[in-house]
């Protein structure tokens, strides 16, 4: 009867043994799922200091509205483009609109002419257009606002 007992003993203490692995196991499991289940999303497009909306770590998609501003971005240095190779825009003036943006050429650094009337678009000062791209006479986007 001693033999039994103690064989009774030992099957005891190896099922004591695994009974705690088993359950962190589980545990790992559980919080895994619940990981992958309920994951929050990361906020992952920002503004950068000049408005302009960039990638801030694993994008799975872009949204609509940071395809607008690129795409309102690219149409702004098109515009730029075709002006210069007109011979127009060297002005520091409004260059025309990009969807929902005004284009204007401004001094960088900004100086007292780019907040003249006549130097900035239409579109922008009578309220058709809320959002507006500076670009300067190198072509680069020196701010967006929107």
């Amino acid at each position: 009867m001693v033999i039994l007992i103690k064989n009774k003993s030992k099957e005891n203490k190896t099922k004591l043994r695994f009974k705690p692995i088993f359950i962190v196991g589980i545990i790992l499991i559980v919080f895994i799922l619940l990981l992958t289940i309920l994951r929050i999303p990361e906020d992952s497009w920002i503004k950068g200091d000049n408005g302009i909306w960039v990638m801030h770590g694993n994008a799975s998609s872009m949204p609509d509205y940071v395809e607008k501003q690129w795409a309102a971005l690219d149409c702004a240095t098109n515009l730029y483009t075709i002006q210069k190779i007109r011979g127009v825009g060297s002005n520091y003036e409004c260059l025309g609109n990009c969807g929902d943006y005004a284009v204007d050429m401004v001094h960088t650094p900004r100086t007292s002419a780019d907040d003249l009337i006549e130097n900035q678009c239409n579109s922008y000062l009578n309220g058709t257009l809320k959002s507006f791209i500076e670009i300067n006479n190198e072509g680069k986007i020196v701010r967006v606002v929107e």
